[in-house]
């Protein structure tokens, strides 16, 4: 059990200004896993102001300076990977041995894929008789979600810092022990006062806080797409730069001359991974509706191999969801798929056998669905798949781009031309064909109502700069 009583302000652990703490729940156990501080706007303006005085020292260090700090802090993260990963595990429920494959692992190579970038990057250049230079934009505001709690925290901090910027953190108050752990590495890194600060607490207090906040220049928010419109509504009383990674319902798009074993286990493990808390995650399934069965088929045996478990035990494929709130979410929507008439193939609502404790939900698919039901409309965040069949290509496109978001999505085809020609035709920020891999160095980001902006490589970096032309 993790306690932290103080936030990270100015370089030092300070007392927050209210006594309230908060629990930190460990969704396997339904026990604690931690306690922290409650925060308040009156610790967020401590915090904004101790970012706004080392602004103008930090933004002025050189590029190989502010490299040499992010490798440092990529290394700490690196000698704390295993106390990282119990944490997370601890916090979220993702079983252990993933935890530090992804949750620890990947935030790793985030961290120090920005002291390289950082070193090519071209920060000024010759336009005519102009020069154009790239400068940080400020103090920025990072408002991180619950379901990737170190990924999403590095994804925003390391590019922020590489550019010059200096951080204020806000973690999801429902897993953020984590972000503490950094904040240890970042005071061992010895990085200047001010240079980035972590306060916690709820987003109607401490994140609108942040983001109404007059001395705070951008707001990096990652979250939901309801949550998101709020932050935009906020942040332009003050016609600050918003930068958004939002909600998914990402299509899986299997067409005709796919391995069709292949393209469905891989789109199972895909909308399961992380029991199914994955913004990007295929969710929607879409085969010809001549193999609609044979695909359900698959589904069903690849769904069932999913086992369930304490995720610090580490011995099931799935943990659990992070909060009670969370698991009545998702089994209200694997109601709402059977009263819409969709059918129900494996998994349910009822609680699975033999695990009283823990907010645990069966890997669940449905077949035969429509794509203008709400379980292939409205991002459920749990392990939840609608499989929908299609006439023919045209057909599958349109069902695809039939959804207010476009984060992600999947095409599988016997012929990469053909699977690229559509992947072009999808409105959707990244589209992974045959299975390819996930790329750091890549940008990642949503399309309509998944958000605006992107994360990660040099366009992750590009988000905190400005851009200036002198006249010569």
């Amino acid at each position: 059990m993790k306690i932290f009583e103080q936030f990270y302000i100015d370089g030092q652990w300070t007392d927050p200004a209210s006594n309230q703490t908060r629990e930190v729940i460990n969704p396997s156990t339904e026990e604690s896993a931690g306690r922290i501080p409650e925060g308040t706007p009156e610790d967020v303006d401590r915090a904004v102001s101790a970012a706004r005085a080392a602004f103008e020292g930090w933004a002025a260090t050189s590029v190989e300076e502010r490299a040499e700090f992010i490798q440092q802090l990529k290394q700490g993260l690196r000698a704390r990977q295993e106390e990282l990963a119990q944490t997370v595990a601890a916090e979220l429920g993702m079983p252990l041995p993933m935890a530090q494959a992804v949750q620890v692992g990947l935030p790793t190579t985030v961290m120090g894929s920005y002291a390289r970038l950082v070193r090519e990057f071209p920060w000024e250049e010759q336009v005519g008789n102009s020069l154009v230079v790239r400068e940080p934009v400020g103090v920025v505001g990072c408002i991180t979600p619950w379901n990737f709690p170190l990924h999403q925290v590095v994804a925003k901090v390391a590019p922020a810092l590489a550019a010059g910027c200096t951080v204020v953190l806000k973690p999801s108050e429902v897993t953020p022990l984590s972000a503490f752990l950094l904040a240890e590495i970042v005071h061992q890194v010895g990085l200047p006062p001010g240079v980035f600060n972590l306060v916690c607490g709820v987003g109607p207090v401490v994140g609108e806080a942040i983001v109404a906040h007059g001395e705070v220049d951008m707001i990096s928010f990652t979250g939901s797409t309801t949550a998101g419109k709020r932050v935009s509504a906020l942040a332009a009383k003050t016609v600050k730069r918003v930068a958004l990674e939002l909600g998914g319902k990402s299509a899986n798009l299997i067409l005709d001359d796919a391995d069709l074993q292949k393209a469905v286990r891989s789109g199972v493990n895909n909308c399961f991974f992380n029991s199914g808390q994955t913004c990007s995650a295929w969710t929607r399934m879409l085969v010809p509706k001549d193999r609609l069965e044979e695909a359900t088929a698959i589904a069903k045996a690849s769904a069932e191999r999913f086992t369930l478990g304490d995720a610090l035990e580490g011995k099931g494929k799935l943990g659990p969801l992070v909060s009670d709130i969370q698991r009545e979410r998702v089994r209200n929507y694997i109601r709402k798929g059977v009263e819409e008439g969709a059918t129900l193939v494996t998994g349910g609502a009822e609680a699975p056998e033999g695990l009283e404790k823990g907010y645990f939900v069966r890997p669940t698919v449905f077949s035969h669905v429509s794509n203008d039901m709400a379980i292939a409309q409205e991002e459920i965040f749990g392990p939840v798949l609608s499989i929908i069949p299609y006439e023919d290509e045209e057909d599958a496109i349109r069902i695809a781009n039939d959804s207010p978001y476009g984060l992600a999505g999947g095409v599988w085809s016997a012929d990469p031309e053909r699977a690229k020609r559509v992947a072009r035709r999808l409105r959707t920020g990244q589209v992974d064909i045959n299975g390819g891999n996930f790329n750091v160095f890549a940008p990642f980001g949503g399309y309509k109502q998944s958000g605006c902006g992107r994360e990660f490589g040099k366009w992750g970096l590009e988000e905190y700069l400005e851009v200036k032309s002198m006249q010569l």
